[in-house]
């Protein structure tokens, strides 16, 4: 094998995601509304993207299909090359409780529930052992540093501190994507910078591949590729 060849197989980096063809469109009034008209990604493991775009482009539909919380009207979804969409309802929760890991603008966190429980919730509605669960979630907020807020209730926790517990839950299934809408825009610039970088920091940590929906432009830069979603179609 030629040098070029060894040095282009030690740097390949297997394809974790891949969306083909993703079309989203509505009916209103009997007026069809086209969101998405073509879609197009590939994602290899460990990387992590930006998509950029004006609101009402179309970002938030589009992360909720790769995400499988909702269904295209056309195309193909692959996750380590298994076409998700193919299974029904019941057999795509349990795939996206345990291989897509969520971080929203509005972190979603149960107020009833502590920390350490929020973080525990995925593995548990999986089946879970809870002791192992627990520990398991008490790592992981020591990780994003919240060691000492894990028996604290979600009232009891900032707002920085609420989008760290949810990224925590969102990771402890060590999913194969994370998908991460507007996670900062709800947080004040430093807070929200500070919960970026512990977003890279798990992502290179667990060697999750990412997807990042903002208007953060510096932030977006910061990832390893940048694309703009406009007139329904990702560009570079």
């Amino acid at each position: 094998m030629q040098e070029t060849e060894k040095q282009a197989q030690k740097h390949f980096k297997p394809v974790a995601f891949q969306a083909i063809g993703i079309e989203k469109y509505y009916t209103d009034v009997g007026n069809r509304i086209d969101v998405l008209k073509g879609v197009d990604l590939i994602l290899p493991q460990g990387e992590m993207i930006a998509i950029v775009g004006a609101s009402g482009t179309g970002k938030t539909t589009l992360l909720h299909i790769l995400g499988t919380l909702d269904r295209p009207t056309a195309g193909k979804l692959l996750y380590d090359g298994v076409e998700v969409l193919k299974k029904n309802d019941v057999e795509l929760s349990a795939y996206r409780n345990k291989r897509i890991g969520f971080v929203f603008q509005f972190h979603h966190l149960l107020p009833e529930f502590t920390a350490l429980e929020n973080v525990m919730m995925p593995g548990l509605i999986a089946g879970h052992d809870k002791k192992l669960m627990a520990d398991e979630a008490a790592e992981i907020l020591a990780k994003v540093r919240l060691s000492e807020r894990i028996q604290h209730k979600v009232g009891e926790l900032s707002g920085g501190e609420q989008q760290r517990v949810a990224l925590a839950r969102a990771i402890i299934m060590k999913p194969l994507l994370l998908l991460a809408d507007e996670p900062t825009g709800n947080l004040d610039t430093k807070t929200g910078y500070k919960v970026f970088q512990l977003l890279q920091e798990m992502s290179a940590e667990y060697s999750l591949s990412a997807v990042l929906a903002t208007h953060n432009l510096e932030l977006a830069g910061e990832m390893n590729r940048c694309l703009t979603l406009s007139e329904g179609k990702l560009h570079n």
